[in-house]
């Protein structure tokens, strides 16, 4: 297509945080699944939300939103200045998006070899290999907001850490 946008032949729908409310009234009175609102761990029942909304709305360091037997959802604010702190998981894989603020992510082969080092924005992602050492530093002027799906569950179903130091005790 030579000058034109290839896009502006699909008709979008507006998929807004309200898109859901609108056809409520379509749906079974036992419906099955839960459109969240709330930052607490949903455990395996089903769910659907706004990704960016519910994760900027987290001020807690950490929260987790939904642990199952294979993945787990979890919601970070990491204050400025602060960082989630060189770690490394040696049987989880890690999928970590800012959506709001920007930082900085060192990864490497061990905590002497930090070999990558990114700027992050919003919208950028990152893959942790299990067994990869990483830190995530918040280099901005306001809280970085991110979440992070991990592969098994790394942490206890409900956990919420208003604080890294909480974190780590």
């Amino acid at each position: 297509m030579k000058g034109g946008n290839h896009l502006s032949n699909y008709n979008f729908r507006d998929y807004s945080v309200n898109y859901p409310n609108k056809y409520n009234n379509r749906l079974p009175e036992n419906k099955q699944y839960a459109f969240i609102t709330q930052i607490k761990d949903y455990g395996k029942q089903p769910i659907v939300f706004n990704m960016e909304a519910i994760t900027k709305k987290n001020n807690n360091y950490r929260s987790t939103l939904w642990t199952g037997s294979h993945i787990q959802l979890t919601l970070m604010s990491i204050r400025v200045g602060g960082d989630i702190g060189l770690e490394v998981h040696p049987d989880v894989d890690q999928f970590i998006r800012i959506e709001e603020g920007t930082g900085t992510v060192l990864m490497g082969p061990s905590m002497n070899n930090m070999n990558i080092e990114e700027k992050l924005n919003p919208d950028f992602a990152l893959i942790v290999p299990s067994g990869t050492w990483h830190n995530v530093i918040n280099t901005g002027n306001i809280p970085l907001k991110l979440y992070s799906i991990y592969g098994p569950p790394n942490h206890p179903h409900g956990t919420v850490q208003k604080t890294k130091e909480e974190a780590m005790e």
